[in-house]
């Protein structure tokens, strides 16, 4: 894999696990009793980004290194998947 494949591939888990940790622990203003006037009582009290970023980053960490070691150890390819779904294989070996 190249340097650009990694790096996108890095990102899009990126990306997937932070939509997967953003609701993990928010508490509403109404939960908390402190309803900014304005604002909806259902929003949230205090995001929490940061540590959520981290949290995003450690998890999506550790994913990337699992499907990079698949991918680059052979335990999956193309070929693999093509016969697995009964399609024509997709490179000339």
């Amino acid at each position: 894999m190249s340097v650009f494949s990694l790096f996108v591939v890095y990102l899009l888990i990126w990306w997937v696990t932070l939509f997967a940790v953003l609701p993990f622990g928010v508490v509403g203003q109404n939960e908390k009793g402190e309803i900014v006037n304005g604002s909806e009582p259902g929003a949230p009290a205090d995001s929490n980004i940061k540590k959520k970023a981290v949290i995003t980053t450690v998890i999506a960490t550790i994913i990337w290194l699992l499907v990079c070691f698949i991918i680059i150890s052979g335990l999956l390819s193309w070929d693999i998947l093509a016969d697995f779904l009964n399609i024509d294989k997709l490179s000339e070996d």
